[in-house]
Order: structure tokens, then sequence, then C-alpha cells
């Protein structure tokens, strides 16, 4: 049975820096070019046809997120051969960081799965994961599936979070209460 520690909603993200292809470097959960929230993606890798749909589609919704102030960054634990021979079939504008390593895929709570062979992939790999983090640096949403089948509807979630930006609303983090 495997041992697993969730990050939990209302918690504090952990400070995750990781490269890009262009050498630059990206602090997960630390939101850029003027946005307050972060939508923090992390994928199976380049083996996984289902990642880079959902990378592209989520590419649809970029301009929907920056207008409620909240930008996007993806990561996983692919190497930056790996990650660059992925950017043949990503449409993405958004910042793709690689070298998760193991150890932060377990920080953050994410299940973590061996290689089926090595033409799928030559290290373990993170499943899918998705954290939104609020201006305190704090998880507000949190999706964490230990398959590549189950992942959020993008615009559910993007008109969500639009729902949950809106000050009118006063919405707080869910899934908050003692046990």
């Amino acid at each position: 049975m495997a041992y697993t520690n969730k990050l939990a909603a209302g918690s504090e993200f952990p400070s995750i820096t990781l490269k890009d292809l262009e050498g630059g470097e990206h602090t997960l959960g630390k939101p850029r070019e003027g946005a307050t929230w972060q939508m923090v993606v992390i994928y199976r890798g380049r083996h996984c046809p289902m990642c880079t749909r959902y990378l592209n589609h989520l590419e649809d919704y970029k301009e929907k997120l920056a207008d409620i102030g909240i930008d996007i960054v993806a990561a996983s634990g692919d190497s930056s051969a790996q990650l660059e021979e992925h950017m043949t079939r990503l449409e993405v504008s958004f910042p793709l960081a690689y070298g998760l390593s193991e150890a932060q895929m377990k920080e953050l709570g994410l299940w973590v799965s061996l290689p089926r062979s090595e033409q799928e992939t030559d290290h373990n790999f993170a499943e899918p994961g998705l954290f939104v983090i609020n201006e305190q640096g704090t998880v507000q949403v949190v999706d964490i599936s230990n398959n590549p089948f189950v992942r959020p509807d993008v615009e559910t979630l993007v008109n969500g979070l639009a729902w949950i930006r809106n000050p009118d609303n006063n919405y707080p983090i869910r899934g908050t209460a003692p046990y």
C-alpha cells in the first residue's frame, strides 16, 4: 500500500523552483506578470497524449484566466531533452518547467507512478495535479488524480475560478473543516 500526504486546501504551497528551456526559473505558486493568483498544473510528461491535449486546451483559457488575475505554469518530472521533444506537440504560451523531482512530487502530495516500460519514459513520474494558489501563497483549489483520465474540466474550472475571484461572492477556501 502506498503512503501519501496530500497537500491540503488552505495550506501554504511549498516553495519549488524549476527551470524552463530558455534557462529561466519559475517558482511554483508565485504569480507573474501582474497576476495575484497562479494555477500550477503538474502533468505526467511527454509520454502522455492526454497531458498534451489538456495543456493545449488550457491555452484556450489563458486570456480568461489572465482577466481574473490568474497566471499559469505547468511542470513535470521530464528532463530538458524530453520537454524539448514534447514542445513539438504543444501549442502553449504559458511557461513549462521541467525536472520536478520525486521528492518534490511527494511534497505536493502527488501520486507517483513507475513507468510501464522504457518506451513510456525513463523515470518515475507524477500523476496529474492542479493547484490554484492565492495571493497569500495558500492553496485555494487542489485537484490530485492517480491516473491521466481524471482531471478537472477546464471550462468548468475557469468559470468557477471567475466566480470565486468575484469579491461580491465572498467565497472561502472549501474543504477546510476539521476532522
